[in-house]
């Protein structure tokens, strides 16, 4: 039986009070093709113990990096969870909590919020954070539409090397409010963003989105990228979808930077198949009333203790309506606790060693495919732990045999490059033993000779 909660006299005041006869007179402008007759197609239920058997089943038909070598990264990173981080989350003050309404019940929620914003600011060598987006691609289409808000020009400029979902997602956000929406060409050989290519594109333009380590795991000259947008009246929007390279590189707001924003999946969040991850954004102090999203504050109590609260919240749409910097209204609350927690279970020194085993980690991986027949770099920058390889051939039949023994080799760059069809994006974490990365490199000059 379907589940209705309406009775039959429910039915009959509804629709006495739009006037029509029937249920199926109520939907009459729903096309015909479109309407369900009889019942979905479901099968009988099922007991608690038969639809968990049934749930395990399908579970064990996902490839998972339990089972399997992967080095796949392209903005998602399989980092280690210390076990501290899931045992504090799941406490229940903080695993049942939602964001805030009542600050003066939510202390402990606030300074956890409090605290995650402080990390991030270190981290990004920004003045001010926010409490957190849903995920890095929509924290790069409100940095984009809070730049229009801050210079009044409607122009975005997007790197073609920022991640292509993220450009998506930027043009997703900017079609229905109209301006111009512009992707920049990137050199064949570095791999990079050209300075010199968007001088004029620059001019009018609110802002530059550029992703540093770039798709392709390149580093990019952000001050160079900074200079040429700022001499145009425009800012700089740094995006990080891998935040383990700040521990190493120098971070956007010591690089002329106006706004950083990208992915904290790498800090506490399992890769999850794609999913909940959460959206970091970091900002100049100047701009702080154009920022969307939370804002936790410190502030002092009646009594003078150490308080906290929801800051400037008559930005947020519950509130301005369509007056509202942005329509978000929550924060992914748990996962940024989860970033927090394994960003002050590292400290700064553990931050820096695990950056620099996640590039030596992949320096080692590059030498060793390099040194395989008919495989070459793609691109001449430096990188982090990504980078693009090239190869004599389409490089699908090769991922192929490495998927069978139980190697996910990467990323096949075709996928959102038509012309990179020979490339392929690899990336080495500290997940990856030695042992893993010999057995990869030696599988892969069997599948591609």
């Amino acid at each position: 039986m379907p589940y209705i909660p309406h009775t039959e006299k429910d039915f009959e005041k509804i629709l006495a009070s739009v006037g029509a006869s029937s249920i199926d007179d109520l939907l009459k402008g729903v096309p015909e093709g479109l309407r369900l007759r009889g019942l979905l197609g479901l099968p009988e239920g099922l007991s608690e113990q038969e639809l968990a058997s049934a749930l395990k089943r399908l579970g064990r038909r996902n490839s998972t990096v339990d089972e399997y070598s992967s080095f796949l990264g392209a903005g998602a990173y399989n980092h280690y969870i210390p076990s501290a981080v899931r045992s504090l989350a799941s406490r229940s003050e903080f695993f049942t909590a939602y964001t805030p309404y009542q600050p003066e019940i939510s202390q402990g929620t606030l300074q956890a919020i409090f605290e995650y914003q402080t990390l991030v600011c270190e981290l990004t060598g920004m003045d001010v954070a926010n409490a957190s987006l849903y995920d890095g691609a929509s924290a790069a289409a409100e940095a984009a539409l809070m730049a229009r808000r801050i210079t009044g020009r409607d122009k975005v400029l997007l790197s073609g090397v920022l991640h292509p979902e993220y450009r998506e997602t930027v043009k997703t956000y900017l079609r229905g409010s109209g301006g111009d929406v512009r992707e920049l060409p990137f050199g064949t050989e570095s791999g990079t963003t050209i300075p010199d290519a968007i001088s004029v594109e620059s001019r009018g333009a609110a802002c530059l989105v550029v992703q540093h380590p770039n798709f392709f795991g390149c580093l990019e000259d952000l001050e160079a990228l900074a200079g040429v947008i700022h001499a145009n009246g425009g800012l700089l929007i740094a995006v990080v979808t891998e935040p383990v390279s700040l521990g190493l590189l120098k971070p956007p707001g010591e690089s002329g930077c106006d706004i950083a924003v990208g992915e904290m999946q790498s800090f506490g969040n399992a890769l999850n198949f794609g999913g909940p991850y959460l959206g970091f954004m970091a900002i100049k102090n100047e701009f702080v009333r154009q920022m969307p999203g939370r804002l936790v504050g410190q502030t002092s109590d009646r009594s003078g203790n150490r308080a906290f609260c929801l800051t400037f919240a008559t930005r947020e749409q519950h509130i301005r309506r369509e007056k509202a910097t942005s329509n978000i209204c929550t924060n992914h609350g748990l996962c940024a606790l989860m970033a927090a927690i394994h960003m002050v279970s590292l400290g700064k020194g553990g931050l820096m060693s695990l950056s620099r085993l996640n590039l030596s980690k992949a320096a080692y991986l590059r030498e060793r495919l390099l040194a395989i027949d008919g495989v070459r770099a793609a691109f001449d920058a430096p990188v982090f732990n990504e980078f693009a390889i090239t190869l004599g051939s389409g490089p699908q039949p090769a991922l192929r045999k490495l998927l069978r023994k139980g190697i996910i080799g990467g990323l096949a760059l075709e996928r959102f490059y038509a012309a990179l069809d020979r490339h392929i994006l690899v990336c080495a974490t500290e997940m990856n033993s030695r042992e893993e990365m010999d057995f990869f490199a030696d599988e892969f000059a069997k599948a591609v000779s």
